[in-house]
């Protein structure tokens, strides 16, 4: 059936909803709720650091009401999709405030996306608004719009955050919130707030098939998550959140953007990763607590010890998105001897299957394991019959909880994911201990995971079949030190052929892939390893690509 004020069929029934409000996982509650009554009770607690800005509740609470105010009054209506591209700045949380109060879809857009990603999204979703940097490391954020906006009739509105000048045809972000004159008390009282089984958040993720895949969750889903990782992990308003991934993925959107509102916690927002500059707003600003992928857990522990310091404040390291050895962990406890390190599991679909170490037990399972399970059900099954396996025994991972996505925007792609009992197919390998304790040991899927990064091989091999020069493109996995893995590309060329990685590498630009995307080596082959089928053996190349090093002088694309 589809949620209120949805126009996507989802998961969604009476029985699913009174099954999670009467077990209390589902409080009916949206971050609007959250916020109104954390703004009356406390207006000038700091919510956010951004750069040399701090901003309080009441503040930021204000300008989302304006924001709000400013959306419907253009003609959105609750449902509608509203999008955003931005870093890590604190406009965002005015807009995930905003579009809650509204009833309108949230949107978030990875900034590195470019033109194949964006205007795929930006289409698919029929997103009525979009707000934009003027540009941002690399990306001309407003030239990539104008080459885009031709074919996307729904887009009525493209906002530029912290504008340096007007663009014609586009809207500014801070004219926007001054044009609401409105007293708050007025706005606030007119806005209803929407039911907490609606969609609110709209978040793609790349897929084996290429296009990304459309995961909707609710207020309520998103709420439940909260919940259970504020009891899990004991935190509390007095906490402060270091926040180095990107908002606009699960983990830095649950956690910086969601649990700021429903905690009154302070979040430290990194507008880009810098070693450096995480040691000192850690220490500046006594955070407590971080999550990130395992690059930043590698180069913070590195730089602890190097720095020969202690980060006394620090009591809790997640890390997830990307494999993390046992060693890394290890390594990083050894740095930050008053924090608890662990790695946890989940994905945009289920966001924390795993949480770390359960309170009490042997903070050695935060290295050996991805954590105890928790707000959801496990199963393993054999991934070939589907028959449930007993504890301990390798399989596939299938979950189901009140957290879960309500499904995905194609109804194809949901009834593929959920078997008939509710449980989500994973696609990823593990088993559970007899203490709940769950394992990752591998994936079915062929995503390749680049520092929390989901990138889909397929995306970059479409873009590699249509060089003249390449036969046949594979993309696979090949490990690398930092970022866990990246991409490689393996190709077979046409009779009197040559390809180069700079060659390679300025096609995939030209046809304006995420350069995150760029395979980091290229390996020329006669042919590729297949089945009887005729299906290519992407096994048989991550494991040549593992085990052999890369030629001298092969290139690495910079990062």
């Amino acid at each position: 059936m589809a949620s209120p004020a949805s126009r996507w069929p989802t998961r969604l029934t009476p029985e699913l909803i009174e099954t999670y409000t009467r077990s209390g996982q589902w409080s009916g509650r949206t971050l609007a709720h959250h916020a109104r009554e954390l703004v009356r009770r406390e207006p000038r607690r700091v919510a956010v650091i951004d750069g040399a800005q701090t901003l309080e509740f009441g503040t930021l609470f204000e300008q989302a009401l304006r924001l709000a105010a400013g959306l419907r009054r253009r003609g959105l209506q609750p449902g509608d999709v509203i999008s955003f591209q931005l870093p890590n700045w604190h406009e965002t949380m005015v807009i995930n405030l905003a579009a809650c109060l509204g009833g309108f879809v949230c949107n978030p857009i990875v900034p590195i996306y470019r033109d194949a990603e964006v205007g795929y999204i930006l289409e698919h979703s029929r997103s009525r608004v979009l707000f934009i940097p003027e540009a941002f490391r690399s990306i001309d954020y407003v030239e990539m719009i104008e080459r885009l906006r031709p074919r996307l009739p729904a887009l009525e509105q493209v906002v530029v955050v912290r504008a340096a000048q007007p663009h014609a045809g586009l809207a500014s972000y801070a004219q926007w919130l001054q044009a609401e004159s409105e007293d708050p008390a007025t706005l606030d009282a007119s806005f209803a707030l929407p039911d907490a089984n609606a969609v609110k958040l709209l978040l793609y993720t790349s897929g084996t098939t290429g296009d990304p895949k459309g995961v909707l969750h609710s207020h309520n889903t998103i709420g439940s998550e909260i919940a259970a990782v504020i009891g899990f992990w004991g935190l509390s308003a007095a906490d402060v959140v270091l926040m180095p991934s990107p908002v606009t993925h699960i983990t830095g959107y649950l956690y910086a953007l969601e649990l700021a509102f429903t905690l009154g916690i302070k979040c430290v927002l990194m507008e880009r990763w810098n070693v450096e500059d995480a040691v000192r707003l850690t220490a500046q600003h006594q955070a407590t607590f971080t999550i990130a992928a395992t690059p930043f857990l590698i180069e913070l522990a590195g730089e602890v010890e190097r720095q020969h310091m202690a980060l006394p404040s620090l009591r809790l390291f997640g890390s997830g998105g990307a494999p993390v050895p046992p060693a890394v962990v290890l390594r990083a406890r050894a740095a930050l001897p008053g924090c608890v390190i662990f790695r946890c599991y989940g994905s945009s679909e289920a966001p924390t299957v795993s949480l770390g170490v359960a309170r009490g037990d042997p903070p050695e399972l935060g290295a050996e394991t991805d954590g105890a399970v928790f707000n959801h059900e496990v199963r393993i099954v054999d991934p070939i019959d589907g028959t449930v396996l007993p504890p301990g025994q390798d399989g596939e991972i299938l979950t189901r909880g009140p957290e879960l996505m309500l499904g995905y925007t194609k109804p194809e792609f949901t009834a593929e994911a959920f078997d008939a009992d509710g449980f989500f197919r994973t696609g990823d390998l593990g088993f559970v201990d007899a203490r709940g304790y769950i394992t990752i040991s591998g994936r079915k899927k062929d995503l390749i995971i680049r520092g929390g990064e989901n990138i889909s091989p397929k995306e970059i091999e479409d873009v590699l079949h249509r060089h003249p020069a390449v036969l046949e493109a594979a993309v696979v996995a090949m490990p690398h030190e930092r970022l866990g893995e990246t991409p490689c590309a393996c190709v077979v060329l046409r009779a009197g052929q040559t390809l180069g990685l700079a060659e390679m590498s300025a096609f995939l630009d030209a046809a304006k892939l995420a350069r995150q995307k760029f395979p980091q080596r290229l390996l020329v082959l006669p042919d590729l390893p297949r089945t009887a089928s005729g299906k290519v053996l992407k096994t048989v190349l991550r494991a040549r690509v593992a085990s052999e090093p890369a030629p001298a002088s092969t290139q690495e694309n910079p990062r």
